[in-house]
């Protein structure tokens, strides 16, 4: 599996049958600073844990111009066909269901946080619930990507469900759980063998480093993979 992170929680993953972008915040990012085109090319999957402008991002460019896959929930879906995707690309679904990508599944889950989108006139399109990913492959490691989350107790259930090996852990504190928390909740729910945090550095106010969680997953056996924006990285 290759994994390139774009800054934020903006990730490509590249795997046998599929190229996979996942919260495809990528012009307006500061981490990131380009346009959506080269980290958009042979894009067959678009995956969105949420609703937010950071999230969404240049889905909808990227959807028209690929003809990728959209997988996300049903508001969400609804929306970018309002912003001129095509109805056949979409595969919605929501929290507990699992949807058929082709070469892998996409199973949609828990994640405490909100999801809407900004109008122009400073109101707010409510987009449905909050989730976190979860991706099996056949002949790779399970990939679970939080989302925007706080820990909660029901992380145990999803390990328990789906036993993810790599996790995409939110980490800028505010918006969403700090360092020293996400640690905690990968060693208290999860199995994890590698984790990449995200969701941090990209903007002032929230944390800019992932040193908190480092420093709370010294010692547990857990690879911490800290990629370099835009460098795709073999996991």
């Amino acid at each position: 599996m290759k994994l390139t992170w774009y800054g934020h929680s903006a990730f490509r993953i590249e795997v046998a049958g599929a190229t996979i972008l996942i919260d495809p915040f990528l012009t307006g990012n500061p981490s990131w600073g380009k346009s959506w085109e080269a980290a958009a090319e042979g894009v067959t999957h678009v995956l969105l844990t949420h609703g937010h402008d950071d999230h969404i991002g240049d889905a909808a460019a990227i959807l028209k111009k690929t003809g990728a896959m959209l997988v996300a929930n049903f508001e969400i879906c609804m929306y970018l066909v309002g912003q001129g995707v095509s109805d056949k690309q979409i595969n919605p679904g929501n929290i507990g269901g699992t949807v058929d990508c082709g070469s892998f599944t996409t199973t949609f889950v828990t994640a405490l946080h909100s999801s809407s989108v900004s109008r122009p006139d400073g109101s707010n399109v409510y987009l449905g619930n909050p989730g976190g990913l979860v991706l099996h492959f056949a002949e790779e490691r399970t990939l679970y990507h939080m989302g925007d989350t706080d820990i909660f107790s029901d992380m145990a259930l999803i390990n328990e469900l789906h036993e993810p090996a790599i996790g995409l852990v939110p980490i800028g504190d505010r918006f969403t759980m700090g360092g020293a928390v996400a640690a905690l909740a990968c060693r208290r729910f999860f199995k994890f063998e590698t984790v990449v945090p995200c969701h941090f550095a990209s903007f002032p106010i929230i944390d800019q480093t992932a040193e908190q969680f480092v420093a709370g997953l010294e010692g547990s056996g857990v690879e911490v993979v800290l990629p370099k924006v835009g460098v795709a990285t073999d996991i």
